[in-house]
């Protein structure tokens, strides 16, 4: 069985070394890891994650700065790591939307090189909501003329504040589906709940080329999170841990304790991870 985790995070080791530094370039870097014990990977620290957990795939992005240039940054280590790690990493590329056609070139440049996504954007860090039609649909339209997905993340409207929360709920996300329904949307953190919400028909159709990743389920839900979502939309759920934030092995024995059955486990651990990715 192919284990796929589809939202894991790097950082350049010179961030890492000089965290205080970027903390004050960036406010939302600065509220998810000003503090000492938030956790912060290197490509290598990953991989050796993965060969210990039995994970054969990781798509990995960097930080979604909302400085274009960080991005930058951030996407030069992720193209790095990909081409160190061949077969093993696939890199997705961060921008900030509002930077308009400075973020379209820094999207081409990317997917040139051999990233295959776009994500994970952060609207609530970057300045902007999914929802604003003006600064999405250049990056929506171009996303869809090339057939390329996008990873956002997306929070719950109720429950407990955490740092880096937000405000990127299911309706906003549900909007921007409603914009662009051809992209492939990709809703980390369970779109916030969205999924739940296909039980309308019309919903559900609005929905149909958006999938569900579990990142930070540990944090969010119990583990009943997992067979109920099963039945709603089996195949469009992907497997993944927003590691290093949670430890792959933690999260995959979570998941193999949470009853699903066999083939549920087989599609939502890799197996839908892998049909999508088969499309770049």
């Amino acid at each position: 069985m192919k284990v796929i985790d589809f939202h894991t995070h790097i950082f350049p080791p010179d961030i890492i070394r000089q965290r205080e530094r970027y903390l004050a370039k960036d406010d939302w870097f600065r509220l998810l890891y000003g503090d000492p014990g938030s956790k912060m990977a290197t490509a290598e620290e990953l991989v050796a994650s993965m060969d210990g957990a039995g994970v054969d795939m990781a798509v990995v992005f960097g930080f979604a700065w909302k400085d274009p240039a960080l991005c930058q940054l951030s996407n030069d280590y992720v193209l790095e790591a990909v081409r160190s790690h061949a077969g093993r990493l696939v890199g997705y590329a961060v921008v900030n939307p509002r930077s308009s056609q400075l973020a379209l070139r820094e999207v081409e440049r990317c997917m040139a090189l051999g990233c295959q996504g776009v994500g994970e954007l952060m609207p609530d860090g970057q300045g902007y909501a999914l929802d604003e039609q003006d600064i999405m649909a250049p990056l929506l339209g171009w996303l869809d003329e090339r057939k390329l997905p996008l990873l956002v993340h997306t929070n719950e409207p109720v429950g407990h504040d955490y740092r880096g929360k937000g405000d990127t709920t299911p309706a906003i996300v549900y909007r921007l589906a409603l914009s662009f329904p051809q992209v492939t949307l990709i809703c980390a953190h369970w779109g916030g709940g969205l999924l739940f919400y296909e039980l309308m028909p019309e919903v559900r159709q609005t929905l149909a080329n958006v999938y569900y990743d579990t990142a930070a389920s540990l944090y969010l839900y119990d583990r009943t999170i997992f067979p109920l979502a099963e039945t709603l939309c089996r195949d469009k759920i992907l497997f993944a841990t927003d590691y290093p934030l949670i430890g792959q092995q933690r999260f995959l024995h979570h998941v193999r304790a949470s009853g699903l059955s066999s083939g549920a486990l087989e599609q939502i651990l890799g197996a839908n991870a892998e049909r999508l990715l088969s499309r770049a």
